[in-house]
C-alpha cells in the first residue's frame, strides 16, 4: 500500500510517517518501481506500535528501545516493565507539578478581585512578587 493508505490503516498522518523514517525511528519503506514508498502489513504494525506509544506519552528514545524489544522476541520482559514503570514515575512526577501549577492558579484566580482596579494578584505573581498562600 501507498503512504496514504498506510496513514490511514495505521491512524498516523503520512507526515509523521515519513519524520519517523527520516529521523530513523522506522526503516525506510520499500520503494515501487515508479519510486512511490510501499508498506506491508509488517510496516502497518509498526505504525500502531509507535502511534499507541506516542499516544502514552513515551520519548522517542523509549520508543526506540520498546520497538527494538517488540521487535526481539527473546527479549527479556523485566527490560520492557522496567521502562514502563520509569515511565509512570515520571508522569507521576508531571501530574505533581501540573497540580501544583493549577493549584497556584486557582489560589491566584480565587484573590483577584477581577474588577477595574488594576491590582492584580495573578500579574504580581507572574512579575515575581510573590503573594503569601
Amino acid at each position: 500500500m501507498n503512504i496514504g493508505e498506510a496513514a490511514k490503516a495505521s491512524g498516523m498522518s503520512a507526515k509523521m510517517i515519513r519524520h519517523y523514517e527520516q529521523t530513523g525511528l522506522i526503516k525506510p519503506a520499500g520503494r515501487t518501481g515508479s519510486n512511490y514508498r510501499a508498506y506491508g502489513s509488517t510496516d502497518i504494525e509498526i505504525l500502531r506500535f509507535v502511534k499507541q506509544t506516542r499516544r502514552l506519552g513515551f520519548s522517542m528514545k523509549q520508543i526506540e528501545l520498546l520497538l527494538e524489544l517488540w521487535q526481539n522476541r527473546s527479549r527479556p520482559s523485566s527490560e520492557v516493565k522496567r521502562l514502563a514503570t520509569e515511565h509512570i514515575a515520571e508522569l507521576d512526577r508531571r501530574i505533581r507539578e501540573t497540580t501544583a501549577m493549577k493549584e497556584t492558579l486557582e489560589y491566584l484566580a480565587s484573590h483577584c478581585r477581577g474588577d477595574s482596579r488594576p491590582e492584580c494578584p495573578i500579574l504580581d505573581e507572574l512579575a515575581g512578587h510573590r503573594q503569601k498562600h
